[in-house]
């Protein structure tokens, strides 16, 4: 496979030249850590026995009380998409990811980080206790993601160019037989549990798949590049995706699988990654690794959001136990930047010793360490939450990206490396 990075050119609004931030020679991917121009080859459809975990029509923990509800409703919250379990609380989405407040399905799985390394093909399982990795499982060829179902009973390896989804059993650590999904680049679940969204970059389509079968529902071709990451309104009734290629945001309904609205980041060369929607679901925030910031956006309006700097190469949000603070990964300088979500301020800035590139990851089960890749210098970073000091940084394969902490706190997962609620 050719080693040298690829750059896909970026249209600008006016005639300046195109900013670059280039990855070290030895990485072999995209400023996303990803190939461009390849040739797909189509090759769909799937069959997976439905207790191998995509979904259940089913809650994976006991639903609040029907009045739980109406109690919503009665408070302004708009009713949910049908299917979806209601919010416990109107006022805070992650009321459900409290520490250690794991659902019955989840609470005797191990806990481990599972790192998917894009360049070495493999997932690397690490111990949190220990910090070290305890074994390496072979997957298809360049694994971008690790992904919880919405059951919360499977973690889904996107193999992005093998064109597959290696499932992995969480009770036993082991992998199962893989499944055929074109250009799985990212895995997300609608909040009703019935389909699987996959976000076919290289395809430019999101892709609605039975969560149970991965068999293709309906595809929603998108005329944006790079269709990459995205998150749910409270209601469930639309999500936010980024295109990380052509510096844009889709806004998507739920129920009609169908892109209802597009816009133009303004920012020249804008290249959006993580998205991820405030706890009181009134602010949208979207990482941007070129305008070194997250974008806030009201997502209902979908009005032009406002730029928030945060640090170089801004890429992975992630939210606080107690639902207060979103931390920021800003892979470009080494460092994390820590959000008020209250205040919308911006608190602290944690500096990785020796610098980095933190990347994707996860908070967890109580809490203290967040959990990020090291994108380009093959290593994971564990860091306490308390002060933002480095626990622990452990070799891994190469490339890691989308890791996974598992299990987490939450009822059911919406994908990504999780988003639980």
């Amino acid at each position: 496979m050719n080693r040298t990075p690829h750059h896909r050119p970026r249209r600008l609004r006016s005639g300046s030249l195109l900013r670059r931030l280039r990855p070290p020679a030895r990485s072999a991917r995209s400023r996303s850590g990803r190939p461009r121009g390849a040739v797909l080859l189509t090759a769909c459809c799937a069959l997976l026995a439905a207790g191998c975990g995509g979904g259940d029509d089913s809650a994976p923990a006991e639903r609040p009380a029907p009045g739980a509800h109406r109690q919503g409703a009665a408070r302004g919250v708009p009713e949910g998409l049908p299917g979806m379990p209601p919010l416990l609380d109107p006022d805070d989405l992650y009321a459900a990811d409290r520490p250690n407040a794991l659902s019955p399905v989840v609470k005797d799985f191990p806990s481990r980080v599972y790192v998917p390394n894009t360049e070495s093909d493999t997932v690397s399982v690490i111990d949190p206790k220990t910090y070290k990795v305890i074994e390496t499982i072979p997957v298809g060829n360049q694994p971008q993601h690790v992904v919880p179902s919405w059951d919360l009973k499977t973690l889904w390896v996107n193999n992005d160019r093998g064109h597959t989804l290696t499932p992995i059993d969480p009770a036993t650590g082991k992998a199962g037989k893989t499944v055929d999904v074109h250009d799985p680049y990212n895995l997300y679940f609608t909040p009703d549990g019935k389909y699987a969204v996959v976000m076919a970059s290289m395809d430019r389509e999101l892709v609605f798949r039975d969560a149970h079968t991965m068999k293709r529902m309906k595809t929603e071709h998108v005329d944006c590049l790079g269709v990459n990451h995205a998150d749910f309104s409270p209601d469930g009734r639309y999500f936010i995706v980024s295109c990380e290629f052509s510096g844009e945001l889709l806004k998507v309904d739920t129920a009609r699988m169908k892109v209802i609205d597009k816009q133009k980041l303004p920012f020249d060369g804008a290249m959006p990654q993580d998205v991820k929607i405030s706890s009181d679901g009134k602010t949208w925030y979207i990482a941007d690794m070129i305008a070194d910031g997250v974008w806030v956006l009201d997502g209902d309006k979908f009005t032009e959001p406002w730029l928030m700097p945060t640090g170089k190469g801004a890429h992975g949000l992630y939210v606080s136990r107690d639902s207060k603070s979103l931390y920021i990964s800003n892979r470009g300088e080494g460092s994390i930047s820590v959000l008020d979500l209250p205040s919308r301020k911006l608190v602290k800035k944690w500096e990785l010793p020796d610098g980095g590139s933190p990347d994707m990851g996860g908070v967890s089960a109580d809490g203290k360490v967040l959990w990020l890749s090291g994108r380009y210098n093959s290593e994971v970073y564990a860091i306490d939450t308390t002060d933002g000091h480095q626990i622990a940084r452990i070799k891994v394969g190469d490339g890691p990206h989308g890791l996974a902490v598992y299990p987490q706190p939450g009822r059911y997962s919406l994908g990504h490396t999780g988003i639980f609620r």
